[in-house]
């Protein structure tokens, strides 16, 4: 006998804009920052976070019935706290807060999402570029707006840094670069791990001082280096291994092509090119994050989207790397490797 359909599934995704909504609203506000370790009722976090008082009770309590707060009791007297992952990834004083990504989520992203149909039928951005000019154009004349960009590029990598370094030995190098290394976080993390690394952050010139000041309080400024270049225009520093953290799904095929060559060619023999990207699985069946990422590259960029192994694989054998493999990392995440 055949089971009869629910509307359950297509009810979560079609209003799935709530949920997300409410937990970019909770990260606006810095609910997950202001309870840190503490635990607080309604009425503290209200007052805390300026709440109306007809919100704040369906705000906390819809919060806990996504599984983002927990909270012990019920009615006024309920108290509300952290769960261990709101705790470990959205408090900013933690050091791996990803909040940056759901900021500009926020900010920009949510609202350029209200245009995807209109990104399928003409393929054209549907972001700040849309009124002409290019998208990191319009991005980097802006210091408030590129410093919020950066911090959510951290966010969003801040995982797979950690399991970068914890599944992949960077003992054997001596050099690292990370092209397109935003405010340096990966390289930071490298040099504290490795005594004996020399890290070169490689991205544009309104990005030097800002990776300068955060690798300074990251103490290794002294250690890491910061250069301030184009990669498309200019010659990648030599390295033994080089970093591209989402950066190539940002690209056409050809540009994909021309970046992984430029690697290939700076890379010490023996190297290694990382590309850490939502790598999609080869059957394209699967890592849904990953197209849901490609789509996000329609949203913003001309030509970009996300790729699987196989076509990363083919774009590496053509610029005469000798094998491939990719390593999963955190969630949908994964590191393409290339070896020279």
């Amino acid at each position: 006998m055949t089971e009869q359909p629910t509307p359950d599934h297509l009810m979560q995704i079609g209003t799935g804009f709530m949920a997300s909504k409410t937990l970019l609203s909770a990260v606006e506000l810095e609910l997950f920052t202001v309870l840190g370790a503490d635990t607080m009722s309604g009425s503290e976090i209200g007052g805390r976070l300026g709440l109306h008082p007809r919100s704040k009770y369906d705000f906390l309590d819809a919060l806990v019935a996504l599984g983002l707060l927990d909270r012990e009791g019920d009615g006024p007297e309920a108290q509300y706290r952290n769960t261990a992952n709101t705790a470990y990834f959205l408090d900013k004083s933690q050091p791996a807060y990803l909040g940056g990504i759901l900021e500009m989520a926020n900010a920009r992203l949510y609202g350029f999402w209200d245009n995807l149909t209109e990104a399928l039928k003409t393929g054209a951005p549907q972001n700040e570029a849309k009124a002409g000019g290019s998208f990191f154009g319009v991005l980097y004349s802006d210091p408030m707006r590129l410093e919020q960009f950066l911090g959510a590029m951290q966010g969003i990598q801040m995982g797979n840094f950690f399991a970068l370094l914890d599944k992949i030995d960077f003992a054997s190098a001596t050099t690292l670069c990370d092209v397109g290394g935003a405010n340096g976080t990966l390289c930071g993390l490298a040099a504290q791990r490795y005594a004996n690394l020399s890290a070169t952050v490689f991205d544009l010139p309104p990005v030097v001082p800002v990776a300068q000041r955060h690798l300074e309080a990251m103490g290794v400024g002294a250690r890491v280096n910061v250069v301030g270049g184009d990669f498309f225009a200019d010659d990648l520093p030599k390295a033994d291994i080089i970093v591209m953290g989402n950066i190539l799904h940002d690209w056409d095929e050809g540009q994909k092509k021309t970046l992984i060559a430029k690697a290939h060619k700076a890379l010490n023999d023996g190297g290694r090119f990382m590309a850490i990207e939502n790598v999609i699985d080869d059957a394209r069946r699967t890592n849904a994050f990953g197209l849901l990422m490609s789509l996000n590259m329609l949203i913003e960029l001309p030509g970009g989207f996300d790729y699987t192994g196989a076509q990363f694989d083919s774009w590496c054998q053509e610029a005469g790397f000798e094998r491939t493999e990719v390593v999963p990392l955190a969630g949908p995440a994964s590191v393409a490797i290339a070896y020279r």
